[in-house]
């Protein structure tokens, strides 16, 4: 009898033994590639010796100091080559042990940013319906995924709303890619001048959409409007970069597909490549600024930020992304994984779209492809499909509510930066043999 109180109490789960490369082994000795690195953690696959080596050592200095107390030098090494390959204007690093304490940290910031500068009037966030941005309370209100947010509406602060830019389900039959994008943009300006521009401290999204609606990018042009519509009004933004941060889409930050500069961007998941929980909030000079002339003191904090074997783990992580090379491997073979799911699925009739970046890849599932319209949600296709997976031995990240947080299922791959060329046809085989079971 198991002790552990489990994400699901009725599922009987194998015990997980070891990992090596892409692969992840469980105790009776069954092989599983890791096509999601679990939740699109595992960039670098498993025993990787350079981040084993990097944790070890710092564990022979100091595990642990109180960061009321001490800095370290795996802190202050990790927050400079992050400065170095962020976004222009982004100055400082706050570390910290996950993605949703990341946004709870952005959240507060952006708050006690304009209650420094004067503003404190400004209350309402807005963000993008079926938009996930963590389980904590604050980052729970502040994403748009209904199903999640459900039981806990009670508990959640206000915040409210516009469309995704989600091309596949939203752009009209008239409408060009980029005529869609600024109509779903300019619903940014329409809520903050329905709230009162004075009164609006940020507007939140994720460069990619991830879990929620199976990596998911914007239309060209669509983040530069919202970036305008931010200026105009004095409203930070935002980026959630948790998931699809860290090289998953190709590129180091997502933002520099779309050539716009957040004031604020959360990373977390591929910082640590799940050797160690870490995660960060970034922020533009300009709003360090105004705490460090003001108050002085960030009014948050939690035990573990900055925990120098976590900072030693990321710092080497990174390291093998940039130095390494690995962000540029992403960006390469994850086209030719793009290509082999369009070859092999995409004429399927229950396949609607395959879509996304790097090694960032969606598989939508329909009932009809030419109208788009959804299993039933009774039928729980991305549940069977995850199951199939598993069995075949492919671990992937089959998610339900796509199109409103109720109906739609996809399925989101995100397989480990150092896979092979022939790593491709076993995705694309062990799919196959999920849909040949369930579809």
């Amino acid at each position: 009898m198991s002790h552990v109180f489990p994400r699901h109490t009725k599922s009987a789960l194998p015990t997980i033994a070891r990992g090596e490369g892409v692969y992840l082994y469980d105790q009776s000795g069954k092989q599983y590639f890791d096509g999601s690195g679990g939740a699109a953690v595992s960039c670098l696959g498993h025993a990787d010796a350079d981040v084993i080596g990097a944790i070890k050592a710092q564990l022979d200095s100091i595990a642990y100091a109180h960061t009321s107390f001490f800095t370290s030098d795996p802190a202050e090494q990790l927050a400079d080559k992050l400065i170095e390959y962020a976004p222009e204007g982004i100055d400082r690093v706050y570390l910290v042990s996950g993605g949703s304490e990341a946004m709870e940290a952005a959240l507060k910031l952006a708050r006690q940013y304009f209650v420094e500068i004067g503003q404190p009037q400004r209350r309402h966030v807005i963000a993008r319906r079926q938009s996930y941005h963590g389980n904590t309370l604050g980052a729970l209100a502040t994403g748009g995924n209904a199903w999640r947010r459900a039981p806990f509406d009670p508990l959640l602060v206000e915040t409210t709303h516009i469309s995704p830019c989600f091309e596949y389900r939203g752009k009209q039959a008239d409408e060009t890619p980029e005529d869609y994008g600024l109509r779903v943009a300019n619903e940014l300006e329409t809520e903050i001048l329905r709230l009162g521009p004075e009164a609006v401290i940020a507007f939140v999204a994720e460069p990619v959409v991830g879990a929620t609606a199976g990596a998911v990018p914007a239309v060209d042009g669509y983040f530069k409007r919202i970036r305008e519509i931010c200026n105009t009004y004095g409203v930070l933004l935002i980026l959630d970069e948790v998931m699809c941060g860290m090289g998953r889409t190709g590129t180091l930050f997502a933002s520099e597909h779309d050539g716009v500069r957040p004031d604020i961007v959360a990373i977390a998941k591929g910082l640590g490549a799940g050797y160690q929980p870490i995660g960060a909030m970034l922020c533009s000079a300009k709003i360090y600024e105004a705490i460090e002339t003001n108050s002085g003191f960030f009014q948050h904090g939690h035990t573990y930020i900055g925990h120098p074997t976590a900072c030693a783990a990321g710092l080497a992580v990174l390291t093998k992304l940039t130095d390494g090379g690995l962000v540029e491997r992403c960006a390469d073979i994850g086209e030719k994984l793009q290509d082999a799911l369009e070859q092999a699925f995409g004429q399927h009739p229950n396949v609607g779209d395959i879509r996304g970046s790097g090694l960032f890849r969606g598989i939508e599932i329909v009932k009809d492809r030419e109208t788009k319209q959804p299993f039933s949600p009774t039928r729980a296709i991305n549940k069977a499909l995850k199951a199939a997976a598993f069995e075949a031995g492919l671990g992937c990240y089959p998610m339900g509510g796509t199109v409103d947080g109720q109906n739609g299922d996809h399925i989101l791959l995100a397989p480990p930066f150092i896979m092979e060329d022939h790593h491709i046809e076993e995705i694309v085989t062990k799919l196959g043999i999920a849909f040949q079971k369930v579809l």
